[in-house]
């Protein structure tokens, strides 16, 4: 299979001030540097009002869900969880996600770097019937590793982290996209 799969990368919070941008941009270019088609998918731009109501955002989201192989999700951790905006925008779609690969990339001002906010998110991956990678990114301190020019410090180290989590996205996202095809 020579097709590029597509795998867009969710900003998974508007709140203002939010170093996990800077991550997010990061990932996105070494998504695309890895060889996936891509985009930047930030959750400001789909903002809505409740997970029922049919809308242009809701129609959207489903569109470019059903197009994408996989997604990563860079989010930050809120009170051990990930935020309401990024449940209601999950919850807007179910059969766009079904097998298909998840990537994480938690994003901390502490130490943990994210980890309970990944947590929940692999245990609601496995609902929408996604494949939640077992390696995960965790961007830990994000304020001591985000330079002056907004850009990722020390991006070698990091590009080897993500390394490891695009290589199971692109297996699982051929193995599942081939089995996806076999049974429309």
């Amino acid at each position: 299979m020579n097709e590029k799969l597509f795998i867009p990368v969710l900003l998974g919070t508007s709140r203002p001030g939010r170093r996990s941008e800077a991550v997010a941009k990061f990932v996105v270019e070494e998504t695309e540097a890895y060889g996936f088609e891509t985009d930047l998918l930030d959750i400001k731009d789909f903002s809505i009002g409740n997970t029922i109501e049919l809308t242009e955002t809701t129609n959207r989201w489903r569109e470019i869900m059903t197009k994408a192989d996989g997604l990563i999700i860079v989010a930050p951790e809120y009170n051990h969880g990930y935020s309401g905006e990024l449940k209601m925008l999950l919850d807007l779609a179910y059969q766009e996600y079904n097998r298909k690969p998840l990537g994480i990339c938690g994003v901390s001002t502490g130490p943990l770097g994210g980890s309970r906010m990944v947590e929940q998110l692999r245990l609601v991956a496995v609902e929408l019937q996604m494949v939640p990678i077992r390696n995960a990114v965790y961007f830990s301190l994000v304020q001591d590793i985000i330079g002056e020019d907004g850009r990722v410090k020390d991006p070698d180290n990091w590009r080897k982290k993500l390394g490891t989590v695009l290589d199971e996205m692109k297996w699982y996202g051929q193995v599942l996209k081939e089995g996806r095809n076999k049974n429309k």
